[in-house]
């Protein structure tokens, strides 16, 4: 989902370390080391890494256009291939067909099914090419903030382990018990309670 989308789904973040080096060179250098991998024509069923806001399908981070005032702006991207699983039997049943007459047995081995199965996949793996997911960040350095356009598990689980892959910095998620945490509004004593409480069930 993308920042120009009429509609956008946003999970926030709070960045808890602050930058020890030169913001732009950390960055950059967390951006490339973790680029998005292209998999179209190797056997790999998914590659997540990083790719640029202006041009998500050329990564290339070299000009350092993710600058943007005081904001940090690039994009999570996502590849999977999706092999249909009757694809698949299709494909085992007509190899396990060939086995039988090369062979001239009338029946086939459990590892010699798992191997059929394997090689099959491996082949589809080559041939079919990935579909790509673009999930767009923007990062306020100067407040620690961070908007994640998504909020879909998978996606949030695969850009938390990313970013602090990348530069090496925790993030913590954005909901209403971590915002009364962090607020200054608060005092010692009202945030020690907000520790003990229990969330209540709602039951008709």
């Amino acid at each position: 989902m993308g920042i120009l989308s009429s509609t956008v789904s946003v999970t926030r973040y709070r960045v808890n370390e602050k930058f020890e080096k030169s913001i732009i060179d950390t960055v950059a250098q967390g951006l490339k080391k973790n680029k998005i991998i292209e998999i179209d024509d190797v056997p790999q069923e998914m590659s997540v890494g990083w790719t640029t806001f202006e041009n998500p399908f050329i990564p290339d981070f070299e000009n350092r256009s993710f600058i943007y005032g005081n904001y940090i702006i690039f994009s999570l991207r996502i590849d999977k291939k999706s092999i249909p699983s009757k694809l698949i039997k299709k494909r085992v049943i007509i190899e396990s067909s060939k086995k039988l007459s090369e062979s001239g047995r009338d029946y086939i081995s459990r590892n010699e099914k798992k191997q059929i199965k394997e090689n099959v996949i491996h082949q589809l793996t080559l041939k079919i090419p990935s579909t790509p997911n673009i999930y767009d960040v923007l990062w306020n350095y100067e407040e620690s903030t961070v908007w994640f356009l998504s909020t879909q598990k998978s996606a949030n689980e695969e850009f938390e382990t990313l970013f602090s892959k990348s530069f090496h910095m925790t993030l913590i998620r954005l909901f209403p018990y971590t915002l009364a945490d962090f607020s200054d509004y608060l005092s010692d004593s009202h945030k020690d309670n907000l520790s003990k409480l229990l969330p209540t069930k709602f039951t008709e």
